[in-house]
């Protein structure tokens, strides 16, 4: 049987490595699309994925979930290549031009929230965040909205009595309550618009279940642990390397006392490939499914249930829909403008 993955996110870190999991798990019966922003790279990491599985069916889309007009474009091509879709993978996130605070990172090295502060990066770093060519909030539309719109868009192909799907969405540790808030969801005035876009994704999860579970959708959340990947790195870009290389014993001797630190990108995608193997139904819709190493290197998934309420979720999903019914009517009042002009042409008057 044809299982048909995408994978938004998907030429780095977590993402590439979950797709090579799932080759190795299942090469034959697997059709596995990269959905990628670019394209460069997503053609390096299909390259990579082909020389470990010669026969693997491996297609790439390009798609910037921070641009409303992409994503449309690449449902649109997705709903022209395939039938059906058994799993999307909501992997892509940004976390621009994070602010580190220095003084608070050697504070926090020398007391007793050293794990927490490694974990969750709560405490150390602030962002700051850009608009969208659609007006939108950088971080929120490339983190939520985008995957939001393009679940939207791909309903027919994923909404089946006879059969799930699956929705399994990259959230974070950093998913925090107390930054996220209903009457500003795109964190247009607060400083940590990545820990709001992540705890909005663990509300959204919820929503998504109570409204599409009956049509045969299901959502589920997943935390990779600290991992060391580009986003990681991307923290502290002045940072000698060196440093990093100091600094990677003191995460081996944490990962001793707290199963949180999965540190490479393999560990960290224990989780998403932990779902693939799960029967939907039987997971719990309040949980976040958490990637976690031992100390000895032992991978495992665990969930945990998040602090989320339904009434929240709720509430959020009703500001998406909405949100959603005024940007849809701006792009088509976009593509109104660009078919006028192009039907003016040159000279015209």
């Amino acid at each position: 049987m044809t299982i048909v993955v995408l994978v938004t996110g998907a030429n780095s870190g977590i993402g590439l490595v979950l797709c090579e999991r799932l080759l190795s798990h299942n090469t034959d019966g697997l059709q596995l699309c990269l959905a990628c922003r670019n394209m460069g790279r997503a053609q390096a990491a299909r390259s990579a994925l082909l020389t470990s599985h010669p026969t693997a069916q491996v297609a790439l889309l390009q798609m910037d979930t921070s641009i409303i007009s992409s994503v449309i474009s690449a449902a649109q091509e997705v709903k022209h290549r395939y039938n059906r879709l058994d799993y999307i993978y909501l992997n892509a996130g940004i976390m621009p031009n994070p602010q580190f605070d220095v003084r608070a990172f050697f504070k926090g090295v020398f007391s007793s929230d050293i794990i927490t502060m490694f974990a969750t990066g709560k405490g150390i770093l602030t962002q700051k965040d850009s608009v969208t060519p659609d007006g939108l909030q950088e971080v929120f539309a490339t983190n939520l909205f985008g995957h939001f719109i393009l679940i939207r868009e791909l309903e027919p192909l994923l909404c089946h009595l006879d059969r799930t799907s699956q929705l399994i969405w990259t959230s974070s540790s950093n998913a925090n309550r107390s930054v996220f808030n209903l009457e500003d969801i795109q964190h247009q005035r607060g400083t940590q618009p990545y820990s709001s876009s992540k705890y909005a994704t663990d509300l959204l999860s919820l929503a998504l279940n109570t409204h599409y579970n009956k049509q045969g959708l299901y959502s589920s959340v997943i935390c990779p642990g600290f991992v060391m990947t580009n986003l990681t790195y991307g923290i502290l870009p002045s940072f000698p390397a060196f440093l990093w290389t100091l600094l990677m014993p003191v995460f081996w001797l944490i990962r001793v006392f707290t199963n949180t630190f999965t540190l490479t990108p393999y560990n960290g995608a224990e989780a998403l490939f932990w779902l693939f193997k799960q029967k939907p139904e039987s997971l719990d819709p309040r949980a976040k499914y958490h990637s976690l190493t031992s100390g000895l290197g032992n991978s495992y998934t665990q969930p945990r249930t998040m602090d989320i309420d339904l009434e929240t979720s709720e509430a959020l999903y009703e500001k998406l829909l909405q949100l959603e019914s005024e940007v849809r009517k701006q792009f088509k009042e976009k593509q109104k403008a660009l078919q006028h002009l192009h039907c003016a042409g040159p000279g015209s008057s």
